[in-house]
This record gives structure tokens, sequence and C-alpha cells, in this order.
């Protein structure tokens, strides 16, 4: 398989996550506090549900993509940057599955200030680390099209 695949894949799955990781965390994180009390846990139990549906085959994408791009480093690519890329990939999923999941958890028996306090501030470590990647992944991309 020739690496422009692979990096196509990183980078529209990265590009995808970085935009939807800000919106959650600009928007809909912090509205998590003006559900009502009675009508959060539906609330919270249909985001997880529809959220799961919305970033698992991205997330998947990006990391597969970006081990592979370790594996089979294109040309003209720096050894720092596919690494930079998939270390910024394992964070995010390493926050996600640290942080978010057990905060989520938490939540899902109902409004809980400190659990969401937490939430909004460990997804402020995957918004950096989505951002970086796209970030690695543009400058990888930019310097396969000169």
């Amino acid at each position: 398989m020739q690496t422009r695949l692979p990096l196509l894949i990183a980078l529209a799955s990265t590009l995808f996550m970085t935009g939807l990781i800000w919106f959650v965390h600009v928007v809909h994180y912090p509205l998590f506090d003006r559900v009502e009390v009675g009508a959060f846990r539906r609330y919270h139990a249909d985001h997880t549900r529809t959220t799961t549906y919305v970033v698992i085959l991205p997330m998947v994408a990006e990391l597969a993509a970006s081990v592979y791009l370790v594996v089979r480093r294109p040309d003209g690519v720096e050894p720092w940057m596919v690494w930079a890329g998939l270390a910024c990939a394992v964070v995010s999923w390493g926050v996600t599955f640290l942080c978010s999941v057990p905060a989520h958890d938490r939540l899902a028996s109902g409004f809980d200030g400190e659990a969401h306090r937490w939430l909004v501030r460990t997804n402020a470590i995957r918004v950096a680390s989505w951002t970086a990647h796209s970030a690695i992944l543009l400058l990888m991309t930019s310097r396969l099209i000169r």
C-alpha cells in the first residue's frame, strides 16, 4: 500500500476529530450543567450512545493510519513527524479512556459538578493533542505536495 492513502486517512480523520473536539469543548460540554436535573440521565445516555457512533470510526482510522505511517514513513517526511503524530493519537486515546470515559461513567448516574469540571478540564488535553496532530499532518502533507 502506498503511504499517500494512509496519510490522507490520518489527515481526514484527524481534521474531523479536531473540529469535533473543539465543538464539544467550546459548546457541548459546557452546556451539560444547563440540562434539567430530572432530564440529565436520559440526555447523557443519549449523548454517550450517539457520540460513540460518530467518533469510533475516525478515532480507529486515525490511530491505525498513524501506526502505519510510523512503520512505512513517506519519503520526504521526517521521522519526528510520524512519531509525534502517533504520540498525539495515543494521547487522545489515553485521555479518552483514562479521563473522559470515567467522567462520563460518573455522569451516567446524574449530573455531578465535580465530574463535569474534570471532564471539561481533561478534555482540553484532547483538544490540544488533536489540534497538534492536525498541524503535524498538514505539515507532512505540505512536504509531499511541493
